[in-house]
């Protein structure tokens, strides 16, 4: 059973840092692309960044980039999400995803190319 377990979320101050992890069960996070995206109150969920699985080549929404980084560690089997600079903004509730194992995706900001998706971590950025 495919399984996406998410966490790191929290409160933090505006210029703090989290490091959101996406710990993956019943496949191998190599084999799929995993997407962090984040839902926002009264928003639409949106994509943030993303690591493809047939180059690895890592992918970032304009609003973070520069900011956050993507990351995977294939011993712990684990996506990570490093998020520097935090702002108001980046308030929301984040959620990594993935693909079906060795699937090559082109819609890769659109919900419906995940069928397997983590329960989200909230992140708070306040003064």
């Amino acid at each position: 059973e495919v399984q996406l377990q998410a966490s790191g979320g929290g409160s933090v101050q505006p210029g703090g840092s989290l490091r959101l992890s996406c710990a993956a069960s019943g496949f191998t996070v190599h084999d799929s692309t995993i997407g962090w995206f984040r839902q926002a109150p009264g928003k639409e969920r949106e994509g943030v960044s993303f690591l493809r699985n047939r180059d690895s080549r890592a992918i970032y929404a304009d609003s973070v980039k520069g900011r956050f980084t993507i990351s995977r560690d294939n011993a712990k089997n684990t996506v990570y999400l490093q998020m520097n600079s935090l702002q108001p903004e980046d308030t929301a509730v984040y959620f990594c995803a993935a693909t079906e194992r060795k699937k090559i995706i082109s819609a890769l900001w659109d919900l419906i190319s995940y069928p397997y998706w983590g329960q989200g971590t909230l992140v708070t950025v306040s003064s």
